[in-house]
Order: structure tokens, then C-alpha cells, then sequence
């Protein structure tokens, strides 16, 4: 007797939680964080700004994901990588490629090392340098937020490497001990600079560290942007309803070097080339148009909107100036610095 073939059951909407709405505007973002970011490195290769360039690509959905649906109100404390939650948080474009700039329309006035992201209309910290500092602040956030007992939540994102840093251990030991309104997005992308996960903690899966803490630790795929939203989502409504804080490890990968400066010749290209398979804005593509949501055309289409809209942020941004030196001294005291006299 021949064997019956079984043909694979195509996802349904109630599966996955979402509107067909819901879920374009989810795909519609990541599919933007992917183009801005390659437009950003090719920019940067051209000369079109200075500094270096710190690339997302490859780990788009463990920020898109967990930010989508935030309310403005909600916090985002962000390491340097991660343009996909400026992205969904609404963030427009050409300040974003601003900071990237270091031009006078950044909210930064090009104080800060490119990607260090920030928006206070949209609750998006500007990041620390130092490791696992937006954490530490982002917890404060999570604190205040109880203490005016508001609903409302921060999502803090971080790489392996930052949980070696002893502030990030503490900052997560307080918020176990007060249930604060934080979710913590672990990035573990096999690689802390050039030093590999396996040097970096005697652990396989980083989420397990939740556990000396006394909240929940979870590790999923990473570059499954549904699972990602879906997972951040519940944990986020827990923190909403003052349950306290999670941890998320999303197992991912970034395609390139740690910054554009960095050829990245420790890695083995076998294992970059096994992760480019899992490419997480091609296997949203494929999700979105095997539930009938997303067709060819329609993807070509959004792609030229989207490089459209690139374009004219790109045009904005490289007619703006650079700020005068004196700019240095605003915004770091409650007080105006004083302008030294010609007498001094």
C-alpha cells in the first residue's frame, strides 16, 4: 500500500495572536530595521559620516519583537544594536540616521558614539558606553514607575557578554527583590566582541541566571520574530500586572564584524553561512505569505516605500550641520555652563 504524503498545516492567525493587521505592521518593521541598517553600513563605507557603525542585521527580531506594541509610555533602555526597537518604538527616521550623523537634528547634538540611540518622546534611553549601563538605568526607570504606581513597563536589551558585568547581576538582584515592571532581552549572538559565549560563563543558556534572582529565565529562538513578540508579550502583561521582571535569551546572530571597523576573522565563515539560513526577515516572508498575508508584489512595493523613505531621511540628515563646540557644555547641568570670558 503507498504511503499517504502529509502536507504540512499552514499557520493560523489564532496560533499566532495576532491580527493580519498586526502581524504586516510587525513584518512592515522588521523589513525597515533590515534596509536602514544595510543603507547605514553602505553609508558609512562611503565616507558619508565618521566613527564606525555597530550592525544589527541578522538579529532584527530579538528587537522588533519584544518592543512592538509598547505603549509610547513604556521605557526602552537599549545597548548600541539596537536600531530595530527605534525602529518599532516610532522613532522617525532621519533622527535616527542624525545620531548615526552626529548631526544638529540628533537628540544627542552629536555628543554620543554612533548608535547610541536615543528619543524621549518615545521612552528610548539614549545608551551607556560602558556595558550594561542602560540596564542599571533602565531598572531605575522600572523602579520609579512603582513607586508613582503606573502600569507601565521598560524592556532593557543587552548581549551575553554584559551579563559578566557586576552591575548588570545587581541591577537584576534588585529587581527580583522589588517585582519591578522590567523585561530583560538577552541577545546571546555567540559573540561578545571577539570573545565566544563559551568563555564567557560556564552556562549554556543564559536565561538560567533569572534563577539566582527569583524571577522566570526563558530561552527561545531569536530570530523567529512572531515567537519573539509572542514570548515578550505575556511577559510584559505580567509585568504590567506587578508579577515582576523576566528574562528572555534569544538565541541569534550578527552576520557582521562587532562594528564595521572589525573583519570579524575569528568567526568561522561554516558558522556564519549555518545562520544566514536562518535569517529572520526571510522566515517572517515566508510565515507572512504562507498565511496569504504577504505576496511578491506586495513585498516589492513596501521595499520601495520604505528605501524611499530612507532616502529623504538620508537627505535631511547630510543637510544639516554639525553643532558648534560650545554644544559640548549644554545639557550636562541643571544650569547653563558659564562661557569662559576672553579674560580668562
Amino acid at each position: 500500500m503507498a504511503e499517504k504524503k502529509q502536507t504540512a498545516k499552514k499557520p493560523s492567525l489564532k496560533q499566532v495572536g495576532l491580527s493580519e493587521q498586526g502581524l504586516m505592521d510587525l513584518y512592515t518593521n522588521l523589513l525597515k530595521t533590515r534596509l536602514l541598517d544595510e543603507r547605514l553600513r553602505k553609508l558609512f563605507r562611503q565616507g558619508r559620516y565618521a566613527g564606525t557603525y555597530f550592525s544589527a542585521v541578522g538579529q532584527e527580531a530579538t528587537t522588533v519583537g519584544p518592543t512592538y506594541g509598547l505603549r509610547d509610555e513604556d521605557i526602552i533602555a537599549p545597548s548600541h544594536r539596537e536600531i530595530g526597537a527605534s525602529v518599532t518604538k516610532g522613532v522617525p527616521l532621519d533622527v535616527i540616521i542624525g545620531q548615526v550623523y552626529a548631526r544638529r537634528n540628533s537628540p544627542d547634538k552629536g555628543k554620543s558614539h554612533p548608535c547610541h540611540y536615543g528619543y524621549r518622546a518615545r521612552g528610548v534611553i539614549t545608551p551607556a558606553s560602558t556595558l550594561a549601563g542602560q540596564t542599571i538605568v533602565g531598572t531605575g526607570c522600572a523602579m520609579g514607575f512603582k513607586i508613582l504606581k503606573k502600569d507601565n513597563v521598560v524592556v532593557a536589551f543587552f548581549g551575553e557578554g554584559s551579563t559578566s558585568r557586576g552591575g548588570w547581576h545587581e541591577a537584576l538582584n534588585y529587581a527580583g527583590i522589588h517585582k519591578l515592571p522590567i523585561v530583560y532581552i538577552c541577545q546571546n549572538n555567540l559573540w561578545a566582541e571577539s570573545v565566544p559565549a563559551t568563555l564567557q560563563a560556564g552556562i549554556r543558556d543564559f536565561a538560567d541566571r533569572a534563577k539566582a534572582y527569583g524571577f522566570p529565565g526563558v530561552t527561545i529562538d531569536g530570530n523567529d520574530v512572531v515567537l519573539m513578540h509572542r514570548t515578550a508579550a505575556e511577559a510584559i502583561e505580567r509585568a504590567r500586572k506587578g508579577k515582576g521582571p523576566t528574562l528572555i535569551e534569544c538565541k541569534t546572530y550578527r552576520w557582521y564584524g562587532h562594528s564595521e571597523i572589525d573583519p570579524a576573522d575569528y568567526r568561522q565563515a561554516e558558522e556564519l553561512e549555518n545562520w544566514k539560513k536562518k535569517d529572520p526577515v526571510l522566515r517572517a516572508e515566508k510565515f507572512m505569505m504562507d498565511l496569504g498575508i504577504l505576496t511578491t508584489p506586495k513585498r516589492e512595493a513596501l521595499v520601495e516605500q520604505i528605501d524611499q523613505e530612507i532616502d529623504a531621511a538620508v537627505q535631511v540628515c547630510e543637510k544639516e550641520k554639525y553643532v558648534e563646540p560650545e554644544e559640548a557644555y549644554n545639557d550636562v547641568y541643571s544650569e547653563d555652563f558659564p562661557v569662559w570670558r576672553d579674560e580668562y
